[in-house]
This record gives C-alpha cells, structure tokens and sequence, in this order.
C-alpha cells in the first residue's frame, strides 16, 4: 500500500515538474459579460488555430488584476503562464494587451 501511495505522489511531482510555460496570444474576453456562458466575471483567452478555436480560463492574481480592462471590451492579449489543457485553465504569470 505504501509503494501504491508513493508511486502516485512521484507521479503527481513528475506531471507538475514538467508543465511548461507557455506564451497565447488571442482574444481576452470576460466569461459572463462577453460569451455570458458564466454567473460570475472570469478572464478567458480565446485562441484561433486555424478554424478551429480554444477558449482557456485565465487564472490567478495577474489575470484578476487585468480584469478590468477586458470585462467590458474585448482586447487582442498576449499571455504568459501554466497551461493546464486538461481542464482547459492557464495559470498567468503575465498578460498585457497587444496593439
């Protein structure tokens, strides 16, 4: 049972260990006041690949900080951070818009 236990938590450090950082530049919108697909305000990034597009939610202090300046207006962002694509989250480290 303690090599079950173990093996998992090695597991769970391994996948952490190896998530990258990585750079998405796309279409900042909020979850609720943008796409009105939530009850409460959520920064997302929608990101274009061809014709096919992925929305990720923006986690974290910096993502809470830029808020305001997508809520009521879609910008074009460039964002940094942990992606997590499993549950379709990035954990920003930095997001600023892009002119």
């Amino acid at each position: 049972m303690k090599l079950i236990v173990a093996i998992a938590a090695l597991a769970a450090f391994s996948s952490a260990a190896l998530a990258k950082e990585v750079t998405l530049t796309g279409e900042g919108k909020c979850l609720k006041c943008a796409l009105k697909k939530a009850d409460k305000c959520q920064n997302v990034v929608e990101v274009k690949d061809g014709d096919k597009t992925a929305t990720y939610k923006l986690t974290g202090d910096v993502s809470k900080g830029f808020h305001g300046e997508i809520c009521s207006q879609t910008k074009k962002v460039k964002v940094t951070g942990t992606l997590d694509k499993e549950h379709g989250e990035l954990a920003v480290t930095k997001i600023e818009a892009v002119k």
